[in-house]
């Protein structure tokens, strides 16, 4: 079976700004429907033409905070378009929020909307078709619904939704953990004191588990049903935990990363989920990692580091297989794969975005291409050959015998 590695695709139109530091980012798909079907149409281009309007669009969130900077705080809607390689130079839709900061999000996983954590409350945003005669846009709206159990929490750090988008967890800058069933609102789990302060949070793919960080003292796995911490997953040496997420390994498995900073630089720390015990921590790069995503399909972890780099790595080996150097100019604050895992959407507080698009290489082709252009040269020398007479008259001599 040939050997297979992940390059970067060269772009050009991947990159832009849009005018106010960027927190956090996610990618939603949004499927345009056809407002007039021609009935005379067969299945097949009815279905080839509801193809061609999906679209593939990010979620940003960002601004000057608080103040009067004259930065807008904002929730921005950009697309990324898989054809022609190019991220939207100007917002599909902008949803100015000021004067708080939009600072965290997480986007349901079947179109309920964005749920953004502000200075005090969180709010759910959804997103709409415009129609007219002539085209069709999307545009982000502040939903109706009040999201009560997130109501005067104070901020939160992180947000995320389960795989099935029943459940919302959230962590408060006050160290309140809370998962709360989607989207009845009904408290799951209300823990007050879980940590100082909960920095991140994630579901296991099943669902069952939610582990969360906090800005000291060991990482915690809670079991969702019973509602109690069934591990504590501890540092060791100088270890920072910043970053949790769990994924499934190439043999189905469960495993659980986290990414932590120590005095050599940033390091991957995993655990087996069966017995949360650490298999392994691998530095994999000098600075600080400033943000971190792991593949829908398990097989590439991204790190983002505060000197604008990005690092993919496999998830297997832990092995960096390319590295985007100055993707950004300032540190990078969120990570987000799409959900196909072909592309790696980037953002930084220097008001830029970045889509990063990844291909498989065959490595064999490489040596098929050697083949091709030694069976060339040989061809040429024989031509030569023939041309001067120098190898018919060896034939000659060969037959001679």
């Amino acid at each position: 079976m040939p050997r297979k590695k992940i390059r970067i695709v060269p772009l050009t139109r991947n990159f832009q700004k849009y005018g106010l530091p960027l927190y956090s980012a996610a990618w939603v798909w949004y499927k345009l429907l056809d407002p007039d079907p021609d009935p005379s149409t067969s299945d097949e281009v009815s279905k080839s033409k509801s193809k061609s309007t999906q679209k593939n669009y990010i979620v940003l969130a960002g601004g000057g905070g608080e103040g009067r900077s004259g930065i807008p705080n904002a929730v921005l809607l950009v697309e990324f378009d898989f054809t022609a390689k190019s991220l939207s130079n100007l917002p599909v839709s902008k949803f100015v929020t000021d004067p708080d900061l939009p600072y965290r999000m997480a986007v349901h996983p079947h179109g309920d909307g964005v749920v953004c954590s502000f200075p005090k409350s969180c709010r759910l945003y959804v997103i709409d078709e415009e129609k007219s005669e002539e085209i069709k846009k999307l545009v982000l709206n502040l939903s109706d619904k009040v999201l009560t159990r997130l109501e005067n929490v104070g901020q939160q750090l992180a947000l995320k939704f389960n795989n099935e988008g029943s459940a919302l967890a959230a962590g408060g800058e006050d160290g309140n953990l809370r998962v709360i069933e989607w989207p009845s609102m009904e408290a799951i789990l209300d823990k007050a004191d879980a940590h100082k302060s909960v920095k991140d949070v994630d579901f296991s793919p099943d669902g069952k588990y939610l582990v969360s960080l906090g800005n000291s003292g060991p990482a915690k796995v809670w079991d969702v049903t019973s509602k109690i911490a069934i591990a504590s997953l501890s540092k060791e040496n100088d270890e920072v935990f910043c970053f949790c997420r769990f994924s499934e390994s190439n043999d189905m498995n469960q495993v659980l990363y986290i990414a932590a900073v120590t005095g050599k630089g940033g390091s991957i720390v995993t655990w087996d989920t069966k017995t949360w015990k650490r298999m392994g921590s691998k530095t994999v790069v000098r600075d600080t990692i400033s943000a971190f995503s792991v593949s829908p399909d398990g097989k590439l972890l991204a790190c983002g580091t505060t000197q604008g780099d990005i690092f993919i790595l496999n998830s297997s080996s832990k092995q960096v297989q390319t590295i985007v150097r100055k993707a950004h100019l300032g540190f990078v604050t969120a990570l987000s794969f799409a959900h196909d895992s072909r592309a790696l959407a980037s953002i930084s507080l220097d008001s830029s975005a970045r889509v990063t698009l990844f291909e498989e290489e065959d490595k064999t082709g490489g040596l098929s291409l050697w083949a091709i252009v030694l069976v060339l040269l040989v061809a040429v020398v024989v031509y030569f050959m023939m041309s001067q007479g120098i190898l018919s008259s060896r034939l000659q001599f060969l037959r001679s015998f």
